[in-house]
């Protein structure tokens, strides 16, 4: 069993895919030993974005704090707030943006895959 405090978790910034004001913390992952998941914790300042993209793994997100738009492939745009469970298909197009007042704070989950 392992047990991290938050604030003992790296915090990067995000800047692929154009994003802006963009934070993450890799919560768990392969380095603590998780064979097949990572967990992590993203947070959007106002104004913040993560630009449209696909990747081959699906994503379990839950909004803890705040409202954004998730954008799709298409530019559609959703909104989303704090307790939202959101999954987004291997492969799809999707983005992120804050245009409110506050941070948002998401969780999101991906498997590991073997390369």
């Amino acid at each position: 069993m392992l047990v991290r405090k938050l604030e003992d978790i790296e915090t990067q910034d995000v800047i692929a895919y154009g994003s802006t004001k963009t934070k993450i913390q890799w919560l768990i992952s392969k380095e603590q030993g998780a064979p097949h998941f990572a967990m992590r914790l993203f947070t959007l300042e106002p104004g913040a974005v993560i630009g449209t993209h696909a990747h081959p793994e699906e994503h379990e997100i839950f909004v803890l704090k705040g409202e954004m738009g998730l954008i799709a492939g298409n530019g559609e745009k959703t909104h989303v707030k704090a307790t939202n469970a959101i999954y987004v298909p291997p492969f799809e197009k999707h983005g992120y943006r804050n245009d409110g007042n506050e941070q948002v704070q998401f969780i999101c989950v991906i498997p590991l895959l073997e390369k």
